[in-house]
């Protein structure tokens, strides 16, 4: 059955449940045309999936076969000249990607750099940020942090000799709710900041698809005397950023789902350039990290450029990099984080009346409906006939969605903007009803 009810959204579109509503929109959608830079799996019956799994693994641009051909040909005609031959020259290669990044989380292209991994670039974060005393030992996350960034921390608080049920402060839901409220974090920063070393929270939290508002945390961070930093892992590509502005220490994210460069591709990492200066931060430190102008003199004696590019240690692998510059410029052709946050708005908006008016009964949609808290994803709990969600998602599986299981109960799905559609999302809903009909 088809409602024809409109529904006003957050940003005053009238939104109807209809395959002509849904095509209406993306012809009137001004980067709609930037799905044919994709390559769209294809379903068993030869159509297009549905992919709402960018919140995982992004797309792979058409950009980034173009751009590592580009580098094995560089590798062919050049050898080891390659590091200083062309226009794209591997020995500074990681600088090309400095202000992509800069502009995705709201930086000066002295702040950021690419290099590593995430979890790697969290714990030589925490190497230069988390400095425990006897009185102020304490790391902040989530009690539900996606798992390598609460084995990172509870390591790092027992490689500095402290006992993790002691040092680690879990902050979680209230009883009966599926998200943290702001207030909480607030108030628990204003309760035990004097004994916290360091806050560190996501930006996007994996599970719920909830935003945390990072500026309010941060301010409340510094006022107690805590570092803060953010895992930007489902954040970087998704939501608008200004981690310059909002002074937070240092943040780190992965560029493999909304920046769509590729599984395990190279990491991104943020350090405020009020840290620069300072060379007796501590850290782990690496040849690529030293002053790059008498770098190849090879003299031990460390001095750190005063940019975020002092916390490598290695050079980059290029391969990685060109398929995240490929990324890069597929997000400036669309006109950027803020053009594709507009969009993923209306997106999400719709798809959320979607659900509510088909399916209200039937699904619950843990992720938060203020307009603060919430991106691209939303996470959805199948509450019906006692049916299981993982059947449910096998079921739309099957039928040609792309999404994301995670235990013990929710269904992710995210509409990128970069090559979701408007009638995606009505499709999707309508496979979903049928999965949920299903004897």
């Amino acid at each position: 059955m088809q409602f024809e009810n409109p529904s006003q959204s957050e940003n005053g579109l009238q939104f109807k449940n209809s395959p002509e509503f849904a095509r209406k929109m993306d012809k009137q959608d001004p980067i709609g045309a930037m799905r044919t830079q994709f390559h769209i799996p294809k379903h068993s019956d030869g159509s297009d999936e549905i992919y709402l799994c960018g919140n995982s693994l992004g797309l792979q641009p058409k950009k980034t076969e173009e751009y590592l051909a580009f580098e094995l040909s560089q590798w062919q005609k050049y050898g080891v000249k390659g590091h200083f031959t062309g226009d794209y020259p591997w020995m500074p290669y990681h600088e090309f990607l400095s202000e992509g990044f800069a502009e995705l989380v709201g930086a000066n292209k002295s702040e950021v750099v690419a290099m590593n991994s995430l979890t790697a670039n969290l714990h030589f974060m925490m190497v230069s940020f988390y400095r425990p005393t006897a009185s102020r030992h304490k790391i902040l996350i989530e009690d539900h942090a996606f798992p390598s960034d609460h084995y990172a921390v509870e390591s790092q608080i027992k490689f500095h000799g402290y006992d993790p049920k002691e040092s680690m402060i879990l902050i979680k839901p209230r009883d009966g709710e599926e998200t943290i409220r702001h207030q909480d974090i607030l108030d628990i920063i204003e309760k035990e900041g004097d004994s916290i070393a360091l806050i560190m929270l996501p930006g996007v939290q994996y599970y719920t698809g909830q935003v945390f508002r990072m500026k309010e945390i941060t301010e409340a961070g510094h006022n107690k005397g805590c570092m803060v930093g953010f895992d930007l892992a489902h954040a970087a590509g998704n939501i608008v950023m200004q981690l310059h502005d909002w002074n937070v220490d240092f943040a780190c994210w992965c560029s493999y789902k909304y920046l769509n460069s590729g599984p395990g591709s190279v990491a991104g990492c943020f350090v405020h350039e009020r840290h620069h200066s300072d060379e007796n931060i501590p850290r782990f430190a690496g040849w690529w990290g030293h002053d790059k102008s008498n770098r190849f003199k090879m003299e031990n004696s460390f001095k750190p450029m005063h940019s975020a590019e002092a916390w490598q240690l290695s050079n980059p692998p290029i391969l990685s990099l060109a398929a995240i510059r490929a990324s890069l410029d597929t997000i400036k052709e669309a006109g950027g984080i803020r053009k594709l946050a507009e969009k993923s708005r209306k997106l999400t908006d719709y798809l959320r009346f979607l659900l509510k008016d088909e399916l209200g009964e039937d699904i619950k949609i843990l992720t938060p409906e203020n307009e603060q808290e919430y991106g691209s994803q939303l996470s959805l709990t199948v509450d019906t006939h006692g049916i299981d969600g993982k059947v449910i998602f096998e079921r739309i599986e099957q039928a040609g969605v792309t999404g994301d299981w995670r235990y013990p109960n929710v269904i992710r799905v995210a509409p990128v903007p970069l090559y979701n559609s408007f009638e995606d999302c009505y499709r999707f809903v309508q496979i979903l009803k049928t999965s949920l009909e299903e004897k």
